[in-house]
This record gives structure tokens, C-alpha cells and sequence, in this order.
């Protein structure tokens, strides 16, 4: 059973680079949206799908295609991170993945970010990924609307990427049948931000092939204003295996040679990265505060990387050891100030509280009593355990035992 497919990109008509990546196979199908400006989005993008591209074959399951999957787009994250090593100007860099490759009857699906995959059965549109994004946790908690989304000034905040970003990124994977005479739609926000799901659905459901849908879709997109890069991949599945296929699309076809890693630089561990989720794929500045003060900024926190949360929880586990060492000492340090002892202070005995010890250069006693008696006069027993300290419980036992040899 195999899809037939159609990939197009188009730049927009506000933006002056193209950010998008696709690829349309036989097996194998991606859209990627890159972010980090102008030179970095287009790399992220190119790259990921450039490498993401391997997997237009056949796998013998669906639990390999999905091991695959992760493998591979965590190999991505890691290995922009090190592109940003090697090329410092492109820090910041990221990029959203939505992919999904073709096991017999079943699509094994792989997203991150807010790039979307439709599928259209029967007639009826259902977005089989989820967004990534800060204004869908807002619609998920109740807190706006759909529609409110749509012109909330944090709609391009993401708070998942691959890239200069996380760590260790969470994937979405899930598992769809894959039925004859169904439609399926990969497409970047550059699309989905002028269209909403009733006019995806009606230009999707048109009687025509994949090629002449793919077109009207971004024609489309571009009549609504084009604001942002678009980029499309229509999949029709089929009951009989098509041509192989290899079409890339945006970023990822161009001539250009992407940035490599340095060698030896693969395997080892990257900087640490320059930027934490939440990030913005808009070019633009971002509010610093949103026009709904029923928002908070709650959601932002929860979207700390790994690496931010790892290092707050690691402050946090120091901070209460060096209380716990602290609050140790000092309990420690009160102990020995309720011991006494008889010792020699210059050439005379007297009563010391503490005890005879030092801890860092700080001595654990002071002299407490002085006395008359010197300590040359004292029998020879009595001298030898005042020069090793005689200790006592109580400061009364200690001037008892210091009076006993003055002959009081």
C-alpha cells in the first residue's frame, strides 16, 4: 500500500528567506520549520530533513520505524548542537520536525514544535499531532479560545524544538492506520496561521490529485497575505506501491552546502546551549507581557529545558547540603563549648571550655579560668596529664580538680 504525494514550499510574502524544509518519498515524509534567524532557521530545517531523509525505506515493523524515528531526531538535536559549535554566528538555531513513515498499513508519526499532520477520512479533518506551543497549553487549561489563539501575541512561542535549545527534547510518536482513499496534509504554521481547519479541509477534499492540491494550498496561503514561509506535502494513500520517489522542498533543496561538524566533534558532548524553551519562530520581539493578565506566565516556567531544570534542581540539592553542613557545625561547634578541661595556658595551669582541638584553623577552646599554679611545680603524674588535658563535664568538676592542686 502506497501514497502518492506532492511537496511545495513557497517563501511568503513578508519573509526574504526560506525556513522550510520538506521531503516527499516513497516512504518516508517531512516538514520541518526552522527558527534562529536568518541564517540559522534555514540550516536547522535543511539539516534535519536532509538527515531525516535515510528513513525513506522499508521497515520490517512499526516498533522499528518508531525507534528509528526517535534515534534519528535525537541525533539531529545533538548534532546541531554541535553545528553551532563549529559556527558560533549560529546560536540560537532550531526547528520543528513533523514526520511520518509508511510500515505496510500503518503510519508511524514523529512531531515536535507546531508544524501540523492532518488526515482527512471520509470527508472529515482531524489534526493528528498536537502543537507544541504556549498558546495551545492556554487552550488546553481553558484559559482562551481557539479563536483567541489565533491573535494572542504569544501564538509563535514554542516550547519544544530540536536544536540549540534542549537537551534532551520529548518527541510525540503515535501509531495511524494507513486507509486507501485517505488524504493526508504535512504543513509548516505558514499555512495553518492564514487557514483555518474548515478551509484546509474544503481545498483538501477537492477531486484532484495530490500535485494540483498541494498548489492551491499554498496559492491560498499566499492570497491570505503569506506572512510567513509555507510548506505543504499532500499524501494520498494508495492500494498498490507507487514510483520511488526523492523530493526535497524549501531550505533542504537548495545548492547550498550545510555547515558540518568539526571533525572529531561528533560523540563528544556539546556547549551548553544558548537558549531555553520557550522560543519564538517569529523574527520579531516578543511582548513582555500579554494583554490578558488572566495568562500569568506559569505555563513559561513549566516549559524550563532539561538542561535549566537539571541545573535549578542541582543548585537547589547544593544549597540545602551547605545548610545541612552548616546547621552540622554549628551544632557540632555548641557541643564542645559545654566540655571543660584543665590544660596549660603559657607556663601556668588554667580551666579551658571547649576542647582541645582545632577545626580549619579555628581553635575549639578558650581559656576560661587562669590560675597561680604553675605547671613546673606540679608532681610529676599531675604534670604529665595537664600538658595532655585533663577534661571534665561541667566547669564546677574542672575548678574543683584546678583548686585540688593549688591547695585550696
Amino acid at each position: 500500500m502506497s501514497p502518492l504525494a506532492s511537496a511545495r514550499s513557497d517563501v511568503g510574502r513578508v519573509r526574504t528567506s526560506n525556513q522550510d524544509s520538506g521531503y516527499a518519498g516513497q516512504f518516508f515524509f517531512v516538514v520541518a520549520d526552522g527558527m534562529g534567524g536568518h541564517a540559522g532557521g534555514d540550516v536547522a530545517s535543511g539539516i534535519a530533513v536532509r538527515d531525516l531523509a535515510i528513513l525513506d525505506r522499508r521497515f520490517s515493523s512499526v516498533a522499528e520505524a518508531r525507534a528509528a524515528l526517535v534515534a534519528q531526531l535525537k541525533a539531529i538535536n545533538e548534532k546541531l548542537s554541535h553545528v553551532v559549535d563549529s559556527n558560533p554566528e549560529l546560536a540560537g538555531l532550531g526547528t520543528t520536525v513533523s514526520g511520518m513513515v509508511r510500515v505496510g498499513d500503518r503510519f508511524v508519526v514523529a512531531h515536535i514544535g507546531d508544524s501540523r499532520i492532518y488526515r482527512l477520512s471520509n470527508g472529515e479533518l482531524s489534526q493528528v499531532t498536537a502543537d507544541h506551543t504556549f498558546v495551545q497549553q492556554l487552550i488546553d487549561a481553558g484559559r482562551i479560545t481557539e479563536a483567541e489563539a489565533k491573535d494572542h501575541p504569544r501564538r509563535s512561542v514554542l516550547m519544544r524544538v530540536l536544536g540549540d535549545v534542549d537537551d534532551d527534547p520529548s518527541i510525540d510518536t503515535t501509531e495511524v492506520p494507513a486507509i486507501p482513499g485517505e488524504r493526508w496534509l504535512l504543513c509548516s504554521d505558514g499555512l495553518t496561521g492564514v487557514l483555518n481547519d474548515a478551509e484546509v479541509r474544503d481545498l483538501l477534499a477537492a477531486d484532484a490529485g495530490p500535485e494540483a492540491i498541494s498548489a492551491r494550498l499554498v496559492d491560498r496561503g499566499l492570497a491570505g497575505g503569506g506572512p510567513d514561509n509555507i510548506t505543504v506535502i499532500v499524501v494520498d494513500v494508495a492500494g498498490e506501491d507507487g514510483e520511488a520517489r526523492s523530493d526535497f522542498v524549501g531550505s533542504a533543496a537548495t545548492k547550498r552546502k550545510f555547515p558540518a561538524v568539526r571533525s572529531g566533534e561528533t560523540g563528544s558532548s556539546p556547549r551548553p546551549k544558548t537558549r531555553t524553551v520557550p522560543v519564538s519562530t517569529s523574527e520579531f520581539p516578543l511582548p513582555t507581557t500579554s494583554p490578558k493578565s488572566r495568562v500569568g506566565t506559569e505555563p513559561e516556567r513549566s516549559g524550563l529545558s532539561v538542561r535549566a531544570r537539571r541545573r535549578l534542581r542541582a543548585g537547589i540539592i547544593s544549597l540545602l547540603v551547605l545548610v545541612l553542613l552548616a546547621a552540622a557545625v554549628f551544632g557540632a561547634y555548641s557541643w564542645t563549648q559545654t566540655r571543660f578541661y584543665l590544660g596549660v595556658s603559657g607556663s601556668h595551669v588554667a580551666v579551658f571550655q571547649g576542647i582541645p582541638a582545632t577545626l580549619g584553623g579555628l581553635a575549639l577552646s578558650r581559656v576560661y579560668l587562669d590560675s597561680d599554679v604553675r605547671v613546673a611545680s606540679l608532681p610529676a603524674y599531675e604534670k604529665s596529664q595537664v600538658i595532655q588535658s585533663v577534661s571534665f563535664d561541667n566547669v564546677s568538676d574542672a575548678v574543683d580538680a584546678l583548686n585540688r592542686m593549688s591547695g585550696e
